[in-house]
């Protein structure tokens, strides 16, 4: 047990990174850092101590870099989430070090190890990612990546191959100061420069074709739109109604309005005095709407987005499919009030999960729209692409989150959507960060926050899809499978 005593702090250090390499620090450089030292803290172990080990650095990881969490809430949750993650750290750091006890290292096959380690670390981000109750799609490698050339492995085979490159880059790092191997082989330099070479060389734009491009005009309400907002109902809807004379005073003559998430606090389906509004502003702008509010169907309550057409009304409705558990709803709320019945009582009943997909046809072109936290969702943004989308809107709400990194966060995953999809992303917030992403990750433009301001811009429309979409939707199963059926013949070949 005496190698605790340096196995915990440098995993304790390899967590700690994420305060930098995640937006806002951004320093994207350092992310090969955070499996680098991960791996040195538990190879040479075995499980229950690397499994120790794992869960510490887990939570130094988490609470690091995703301390926005406990704004509104406080700590409780925070501590309850990264508790629930780093779980999934404590497993994948166990397990490496239980199967590299299995494996004998040759210095020639020290590629195939750094496959080996950067397979369990993504498969550990898949896992996280996705249980349980949809799991929490945040604070992946790849999402350090945003600024840097490196973002271009998206385009390959969507954030997971980009966490995947970064966890190898690093493993292979580790293994080489682990065993003292500086004789660096062809096949090992030849790998480590793919790593770099292969982003800078890649041609984004190839397999997406241009079709036009559509006036958009997203609008930022900076309203006090948070989810225990006290506001007068319809104090928010007229905060986005009186932003929207900007486009109104521009005279543009615009094919798309656009405002975010939870935009109008009256649900104008139920409320005539919303409903008069918007038409109003819909027939003087004459153009399509996309805007967010909560509907009400029967017994479900809906985070959705709604289609409003100029003289017709609503056309078309999304639902939120992946509403955010323990804020937009409490799971197992019986179960979960035992332990933190304050917390708990605070969730209202919550929303119902949506089924419908968010494809907007819209005169003569099509716009794909998700909702918040949506964006780090891997299948949503797919379904999208191979729906036929030829835009992202990603409608989001951050009034609660204010300057934290949340919302910087949450912008670089749209950002790295963009050219994961080959999309032009309209990011639009009610507060800030609000920004249209194009799909060679450039942004065409970016309002201040916490001013009421209206992007208003030619935005190039796309069809097709990227590697980044089809190799995407297979990768993880794909890594998944390979990383069990090698592990079964070890233990196979083992007994034998």
């Amino acid at each position: 047990m005496r190698e605790l005593f340096w196995r915990i702090p440098l995993g304790i250090l390899a967590g700690l990174i994420g305060l930098f390499v995640f937006p806002t620090e951004n320093i994207w450089i350092l992310a090969p850092l955070i499996p680098l030292l991960s791996f040195l803290a538990v190879l040479g172990t075995t499980f229950w101590p690397a499994f120790l080990v794992g869960f510490i650095s887990g939570q130094a990881f988490y609470i690091s870099h995703i301390e926005w969490i406990s704004l509104y809430l406080g700590p409780v949750p925070l501590i309850a989430l990264s508790t629930t993650v780093s779980i999934y750290h404590a497993l994948a750091a166990g397990f490496t070090a239980w199967l590299f006890n299995r494996i004998q290292f040759r210095p020639s096959q020290i590629v195939g190890y750094g496959l080996l380690l950067a397979s369990i670390w993504t498969l550990r981000e898949f896992a996280a990612n996705n249980f349980p109750y949809g799991g929490f799609p945040w604070s992946r490698l790849a999402m350090t990546q945003s600024d840097s050339f490196m973002s271009h492995w998206v385009w390959w085979g969507g954030l997971s191959l980009l966490s995947f490159v970064i966890a190898f880059f690093g493993a292979v790092v580790s293994l080489i100061i682990y065993y003292k191997t500086f004789r660096f082989h062809a096949l090992t330099i030849m790998a480590l420069a793919l790593v770099i070479v292969v982003p800078l060389l890649t041609p984004i734009g190839s397999t997406t074709t241009f079709l036009e491009e559509k006036t958009i005009a997203a609008v930022q309400g900076n309203a006090k739109a948070g989810l225990f907002s006290r506001e007068a109902p319809g104090t928010i809807l007229q905060n986005h109604i009186d932003a929207s004379e900007l486009v109104v005073a521009s005279g543009q003559r615009i094919d798309l309005l656009v405002w975010p998430e939870n935009a109008s606090d009256l649900d104008p389906l139920r409320s005539p005095e919303a409903r008069a509004k918007i038409n109003q502003l819909t027939n003087q702008l004459d153009a399509p709407f996309v805007f967010g509010t909560i509907t009400k169907r029967g017994e479900d309550t809906f985070n959705s987005t709604l289609l409003w057409l100029p003289e017709t009304g609503p056309v078309d409705y999304y639902d939120k499919k992946q509403p955010v558990p323990f804020a937009e709803y409490a799971p197992d709320r019986d179960f979960w009030r035992m332990f933190a019945p304050e917390l708990i009582d605070m969730i209202p009943k919550g929303y119902s999960f949506g089924t419908r997909d968010g494809i907007y046809e819209i005169e003569d072109y099509v716009a794909g729209t998700l909702i918040c936290f949506e964006i780090a969702e891997d299948s949503i943004l797919r379904e999208l692409s191979t729906g036929g989308a030829e835009l992202i809107l990603s409608q989001t709400n951050n009034a609660d989150f204010g300057y934290s990194d949340e919302t910087f966060q949450q912008a670089a995953i749209a950002r790295l959507r963009a050219i994961e999809t080959g999309r032009s992303v309209v990011n639009i917030s009610t507060v800030g960060l609000s920004a249209i992403y194009l799909p060679d990750g450039s942004v065409l433009s970016e309002i201040e926050w916490y001013t009421p301001a209206a992007m208003i811009e030619k935005v190039p429309l796309y069809s097709g899809l990227t590697p980044g979409v089809v190799v995407g939707s297979v990768f993880d199963w794909a890594n998944a499978s390979l990383l069990v059926g090698f592990t079964l013949l070890r233990v196979v070949r083992r007994k034998r």
